[in-house]
């Protein structure tokens, strides 16, 4: 395929329904141009053109450009260290069927088995339809693919093994993968540089820069919930002392709460939530404590990493509703002062907690664009 045609691909998988006049201004190529191209990539089987909405203006109607209704679809998979799900997703973004399921701490090979079987299943669905594959997990992924979750007690994992005979597999950190959606098709698409920051068992984040995160010379770049923000009297799973990550999370307001620790720590959180919102005592001052820890480190990261936007994802969009005044508090009081007059704003993830899965499906997308024939 040319550039021309994959790039093309990239605009209307970027803004599905975009007009034909539009992509080719954006492509910076002639009418006649974008219709040789349009024409290719119709007989491909990779878009097809249909009339805009009615506009009500005089002349001849707009073309739009939309992702062929039989063409290729990626698999994105999101295994989290509660539940698993997995999607056939078109261009465009859309999910055409999906499969999930809970797991609720199993081991790996566990999890493995039932990702492999409902990736078989979608498999029967569509066939060779199903073209590349991108998987979000909760933890560190090496460039070669292995996967280390301390939380969930996965380690050195060999993710290429939940799809095997895949031609085109990538995988990520979820808040990696979450923050890559975010910016290209969430709150932070005129960013220029976002902070992201996911909350669910444990904190992690990126920063991604024009588009793109950074991922560090390991994969490992984002682990913001083990910087030193949080109880230096508390051990983290990681070995290190004081993590900021086990002071936000369902565990510390566990602490707080003089509670055991819980086992589905996600979800134990959104329940406290729950009873802070209707002013319940503790719960309400273990919020408000958890929230004060969390835009202090905020601040931190904005003061060191000069963001102009601060998203949040997870138990930290539940955080921000819930007690807004004492995030925005504790943010502002650590900010240096000069954020402080303009201060990047702080905003939920507009993808929720479908970011992860949703950043797995940009990636494999952008792997395959290039290689469609």
């Amino acid at each position: 395929m040319t550039t021309r045609s994959t790039e093309l691909l990239r605009v209307v998988h970027r803004s599905p329904g975009v007009t034909r006049a539009d992509a080719a201004r954006l492509l910076g190529v002639g009418t006649g141009a974008a219709t040789e191209l349009v024409t290719k990539l119709s007989r491909a089987e990779l878009l097809i053109q249909g009339p805009a909405a009615p506009s009500g203006a005089r002349g001849r109607p707009t073309t739009v450009l939309l992702p062929h209704p039989d063409g290729p679809l990626v698999l994105a998979v999101a295994i989290t260290h509660e539940t698993w799900r997995v999607e056939a997703v078109q261009l465009g973004g859309t999910c055409a069927a999906e499969v999930e399921g809970r797991h609720a701490g199993a081991a790996w090979p566990q999890v493995r088995s039932a990702v492999r079987g409902a990736i078989g299943e979608l498999r029967r669905q569509y066939g060779p339809r199903l073209r590349a594959t991108g998987v979000s997990v909760p933890g560190t992924v090496s460039r070669d693919l292995r996967l280390d979750a301390v939380g969930a007690g996965w380690h050195d994992v060999d993710l290429t093994t939940l799809c095997p005979d895949t031609d085109v597999f990538v995988a990520g950190n979820d808040a990696t993968l979450a923050a890559t959606a975010e910016s290209r098709r969430g709150a932070a698409t005129d960013a220029s540089v976002a902070l992201h920051l996911r909350i669910e068992s444990g904190l992690g984040g990126a920063v991604v820069e024009d588009g793109r995160p950074v991922i560090g010379a390991r994969g490992a770049a984002g682990e913001f919930g083990h910087m030193p923000f949080g109880d230096p009297a508390v051990r983290c799973p990681c070995g290190a002392r004081g993590c900021w990550g086990i002071a936000v999370d369902g565990q510390a307001l566990a602490r707080l709460l003089d509670e055991p620790a819980p086992l589905d720590s996600f979800s134990y959180a959104r329940r406290v939530l729950a009873s802070a919102a209707r002013s319940a005592e503790p719960e309400l001052s273990a919020v408000r404590t958890v929230a004060a820890t969390l835009g202090r480190g905020i601040a931190g990261l904005v003061n060191g990493l000069d963001a102009d936007l601060v998203t949040l994802g997870g138990l930290g969009a539940d955080l921000l509703a819930a007690v807004p005044a004492e995030i925005g508090a504790a943010y502002r009081d650590g900010l240096m002062s000069i954020h402080r007059e303009s201060p990047p704003p702080i905003v939920p993830a507009a993808l929720g907690d479908h970011g992860p899965i949703a950043g797995a499906a940009e990636e494999a997308w952008s792997a395959l664009l290039p290689r469609l024939a």
